[in-house]
């Protein structure tokens, strides 16, 4: 601290970080407001954030939790490794999972800010998941791919993309070669640039107005502060070390008893730390399931968040309490090229984020929480084609729904809460736009009843949606997980639903399809998507009467289950 930079109190702390959140707040709204595609306008699938120049998260307001917790950090140091001489007006493309970026759909945008001296102050990161970046199958999720190769995405190390503010057409031109909906990528990728733009302004203002030396006072009480936020939250936690576990179903290139989980948690009480010990899995898999190291570190932190005081920040102090052990080569840790890391962001992570949860919840009642449920279903699944209204080529990922939400050991659950690595911060699709801006029809989307984690506190109920081509072909590809493997209860509660996936034939019968697919819908036919529900906390038989009686009047369980499960 220099002598022209004075203790922050209180008050001041809480407004510079204000400050920093609504920077990446503006980042955020740009990325909604110009993206081209439907992941970023309708469903909101992007986050924004600010690192420090020692490469520390520090504000990542209404980010999903996935893109951020871990993986800026990691992408940020790699910018540094390969480009040392940063300059301002730079900016890099990532999206590499060997690397530190999450999954390869995840383009991102680094963007350094560096002040008038020519000193790195921050970095601005801008996350957006794309539906299409030139795999071999039309999606961004390809969870039988064997490796990188069979994937098929381009894979791009923090790669210069902009030098003085002016953009390297020659990668552009490649990328529009290879995406499938280059005019919409492009989009995409604008959109992007200028939400990491606005974030430098902003950032350039914020030193210029209250002074670079006040900022790194600022950031270094702020994780002081937020460290010490995690210390307290620890400490409510009683000593001692559980071990669970959660699965995968099985799927091409996995075990036949699936992909199971286990994650170690120990609560250090002397120590005022936590350790997640996830080196006890099984090496890396010649499918499309694999963690990179940002989302295997991500999944367990949500786990921790998920399980104690919500009001923690989310930022790099409050890691340095939370210790996340990895291996090398491990579908739960850190791959090797050229291991493929396709579907990273969801369905292995999510099981990481169960294990680590459950395990809190067994440490004592009244932490922890639930499995939540599984994805991808079909009703989140990519649809593609071409559409006889344009005759153009489309593809994006629908968000039409899943719920998913795992009771916590105080509230019901988050009914959309979509899938851990969500949080539930992405929207659901409005039936009548994915109608406008995709040759499909919705038919139906209901919760169904009885499908509930019961327990103390219940798990969100399991969707049904229903949607078919009109006048044409679609392929709608999905990696749906929960088939036989549903969220699991803690404490005593119940499993959530499990997942289906059916074709209804144009003459109205169903017929099962496999979980992982790349299904090809004529007109007059339907896929009929059934979402996991979410798992229940404590004994149904310890639930409120009021409340039981509550679900029944809702709709959400039959008399018959309120007295079967719940004991009225």
């Amino acid at each position: 601290m220099t002598a022209d930079s004075p203790a922050l109190d209180g008050a001041q702390l809480a407004v510079l970080n204000n400050r920093f959140e609504g920077v990446a707040r503006k980042m955020a709204n740009t990325l909604l407001r110009a993206g081209r595609s439907g992941v970023l306008n309708r469903a909101r699938d992007f986050s924004a954030c600010i690192v420090t120049a020692d490469n520390q998260l520090l504000a990542a307001a209404e980010s999903l939790p996935i893109h951020v917790l871990s993986g800026p950090d990691l992408m940020a140091a790699a910018m540094q490794k390969f480009h040392p001489n940063l300059q301002r007006g730079d900016a890099f493309l990532h999206n590499s999972p060997y690397h530190g970026c999450s999954h390869p759909a995840d383009h991102t945008i680094l963007v350094p800010v560096i002040d008038d001296d020519g000193v790195h102050r921050f970095t601005v990161v801008a996350k957006a998941h794309q539906a299409d970046i030139g795999n071999s199958i039309p999606t961004t999720y390809h969870g039988t791919a064997s490796d990188v190769y069979e994937e098929g995405a381009l894979i791009f190390p923090a790669v210069k993309v902009q030098e003085n503010y002016q953009t390297n057409a020659d990668i552009v031109r490649m990328c529009e070669m290879r995406i499938r909906v280059p005019e919409q990528w492009k989009g995409d990728f604008l959109a992007m640039i200028g939400a990491a733009r606005i974030g430098e302004r902003e950032v350039l203002q914020l030193g210029q107005e209250v002074g670079w030396s006040q900022l790194d006072v600022f950031v270094n009480r702020w994780f002081d502060y937020s460290e010490q936020r995690m210390v307290d939250a620890i400490s409510q936690l009683p000593a001692g070390k559980r071990i669970a576990t959660s699965t995968h179903d099985a799927i091409a290139g996995t075990p036949d008893e699936g992909i199971v989980i286990k994650a170690e948690v120990e609560v250090l009480a002397d120590e005022k730390r936590m350790v997640v010990d996830l080196r006890d899995n099984i090496d890396a898999l010649p499918c499309g399931l694999n963690l990179s190291e940002a989302c295997a570190r991500t999944s367990a932190l949500i786990g921790v968040f998920n399980s104690i005081d919500h009001a923690v920040p989310k930022n790099a102090g409050a890691f340095r309490r939370v210790d996340v052990r990895l291996r090398n080569n491990s579908v739960a840790g850190i791959p090797r090229h050229p291991t493929s890391c396709s579907a990273a962001t969801t369905n292995v992570a999510d099981r990481v984020c169960a294990s680590t949860q459950t395990a809190i919840a067994e440490l004592a009642d009244g932490f922890g929480m639930a499995e939540v449920g599984a994805g991808l279903s079909p009703a989140s699944g990519v649809v593609s084609g071409v559409d006889p209204r344009t005759g153009k080529a489309f593809i994006n990922q629908l968000f039409l729904g899943a719920t998913g939400g795992g009771a916590t050991a105080h509230n019901d659950a988050w009914l959309t809460y979509l899938h851990a690595g969500n949080g539930g911060l992405c929207f659901i699709d409005s039936v009548e736009l994915d109608e406008l801006c995709q040759p499909i029809r919705v038919t139906s989307r209901r919760l169904l009843a009885d499908t509930e984690g019961a327990g103390r506190l219940r798990g969100a109920s399991s969707l049904e949606v229903e949607f078919g081509p009109v006048g044409c072909e679609v392929d709608v590809a999905f990696v749906s997980d929960g088939m036989f493997n549903g969220p699991k209860g803690v404490r005593g509660g119940e499993p959530g639903g499990c997942s289906r996936q059916y074709k209804r034939n144009k003459d109205g019968t169903l017929m099962d399809v496999d979980q992982v697919n790349v299904l090809r819908l004529h007109s007059g036919e339907t896929v009929v998507s059934i979402t996991t529900g979410g798992g229940g906390y404590g004994k149904p038989s310890e639930r409120d009467k009021a409340l039981v009686r509550r679900d029944v009047d809702e709709g959400w369980i039959t008399p018959e289950r309120a007295k079967s499960v719940y004991g009225l």
